[in-house]
């Protein structure tokens, strides 16, 4: 096997076997009293009045955000920075990870290694504190040299912190006091073929069913727990799925040899189509629409490079009846259109040259897509893309010379070839918020923009030392503060317009 090209995944064992309950001989440690409980329906309800979060806003608990898709719904943001940036209001130093933190109320969870050991750790959102943590054994290495640590984030409920290790060790927490309520090592239960960068696909709840792409052969490449025990409800997507399935080949349909990797590194979505539910789940051979409740199989698109060190990192994007696939390594992107059955689709285009995503999950805004498309760091380009013809409006790096003119600084600051600070993204990710976007380059620049089908227009742009190369986790925003993650750093900075007196 080939050593791959720098990726990473956006977003997320040891002893024993099998899916288990806690014990008295539970790892957890709570090292400060918590804070309120986090309040009923708190991961669909703004939580308005607690003694340890004085504002207005959202939650964000889970990956990409509420709706899962990139997009916050706060309001009262900065329309401009400050010269050195927005205010730090604190940071903590952490272990290596690439997963976003996510916040529920007065806490924010992150998970990431310290040596041998994965740790999921509590923290309050207004000031860093501890309130506790969890922690178990890992030997985790990665086959193509990147960091050990976890790549999917946190998924939190009003009572409970779902966790999935890069080893496949699902693990299921109290949220108040983040003791161990049940646990399941997914590499041990289900044959899962050894995979490129580990399990990096962070599971999703529908309903009471916790949804995990666990990549089992022959037929477990998603399973579905329920959400309180941790008991295995349905299993689907796998030789039953793909094999003698049409592929992109023509007239050579897919033979399966029970050795594929069934693992995606790209998150599972729920979306309603024409009044039914869709369990979306982009595997390494294509797209499958699932029954959520039952695991069946509605439909299947091939969508998976001809390479064969390739990955499906990004999400798909759902808007009304159209679903979009993009994908790296010269696969490019492609929109279906569902049928009102549910059951077929219409290709209404395919571009292999289209944006291909790499693991940064395109936004869809006022009938175009804004992504970061590329495989390599050097010609990556945030572009700008019809949806429903899949034509480039326009693209940039963030930088409007020649890419051979650009230098890391002494402080490892990017600048041009006069030394001064300049902006380039590489293969950046994105949120939007409050009618424009924040955006993080890979070597740790800030940038607040528009984006708009003509153009791209940069408003303000910051460096901090604390985030650095490879800054791939996306920005998360919630209640006017942007949580910034890195190899070894958690950052929290005040993005929120100050409050007037009189309000």
């Amino acid at each position: 096997m080939q050593m791959l090209n720098r990726f990473i995944l956006i977003c997320l064992c040891t002893i024993g076997s099998g899916c288990d309950s806690a014990t008295s001989s539970d790892r957890g440690s709570s090292v400060a009293q918590a804070g309120d409980a986090a309040k009923p329906d708190a991961i669909k309800e703004t939580d308005k009045n607690t003694k340890a979060n004085d504002r207005l806003g959202d939650d964000w608990p889970v990956f990409l955000g509420p709706h899962g898709t990139g997009v916050s719904d706060e309001t009262g943001l900065l329309d401009e920075w400050p010269a050195i940036g927005p205010r730090v209001l604190w940071e903590k130093r952490i272990g290596k990870g690439y997963s976003s933190p996510s916040i529920l109320g007065s806490q924010v969870v992150v998970h990431h290694r310290q040596r041998d050991r994965d740790i999921v750790e509590c923290v309050n959102v207004v000031d860093g504190k501890p309130i506790w943590k969890y922690e178990y054994e890992t030997n985790f290495s990665d086959p193509y040299g990147y960091n050990n640590g976890p790549r999917c984030s946190p998924l939190l409920t009003k009572t409970r912190c779902y966790t999935f290790g890069a080893q496949g060790r699902l693990v299921c927490l109290d949220l108040e006091t983040g003791k161990l309520v049940w646990e399941c090592e997914t590499s041990k239960k289900w044959k899962v073929p050894d995979h490129f960068f580990g399990a990096g696909c962070t599971p999703i709840l529908e309903g009471n069913l916790l949804i995990v792409l666990v990549g089992g052969q022959p037929n477990s490449g998603v399973v579905a727990f329920n959400a309180e025990t941790g008991d295995p409800v349905w299993e689907s997507v796998g030789e039953k799925t793909w094999d003698g399935a049409e592929t992109d080949q023509k007239g050579k349909p897919y033979q399966w040899t029970g050795e594929e990797m069934v693992v995606s590194y790209s998150s599972p979505i729920v979306a309603t189509i024409h009044g039914a539910k869709h369990l979306l789940c982009l595997v390494r051979q294509g797209l499958v629409s699932l029954d959520p409740e039952h695991g069946n199989v509605r439909f299947k698109y091939w969508f998976r490079s001809r390479i064969n060190d390739s990955v499906n990192a990004a999400r798909p994007v759902v808007v009304d009846d159209l679903v979009f696939l993009s994908a790296a390594y010269e696969t490019g992107a492609a929109l279906l259109r569902i049928h009102p059955d549910n059951e077929n689709y219409d290709v209404v285009w395919r571009n292999r040259r289209g944006m291909s995503t790499h693991w940064s999950t395109p936004i869809y805004q006022d009938g175009c897509l804004y992504g970061f498309s590329g495989r390599h760091e050097g010609e990556a380009m945030l572009q700008c893309v019809d949806l429903k013809t899949g034509d480039l409006e326009w693209e940039t790096n963030g930088y409007s010379g020649p890419v051979t003119d650009l230098r890391s600084g002494n402080d490892g600051e990017i600048v041009d070839a006069k030394g001064k600070p300049a902006t380039f993204f590489g293969r950046g990710s994105k949120t939007a918020a409050d009618g424009k976007f924040v955006m993080l380059g890979e070597r740790g620049i800030l940038v607040l923009a528009k984006l708009s089908r003509e153009k791209y227009e940069p408003l303000s742009r910051a460096t901090y030392p604390q985030i650095h190369y490879p800054a791939w986790a996306a920005p998360v925003i919630s209640r006017g503060r942007l949580f910034l993650r890195s190899e070894d750093h958690l950052l929290c900075l005040d993005i929120a317009k100050p409050v007037k007196d009189d309000q």
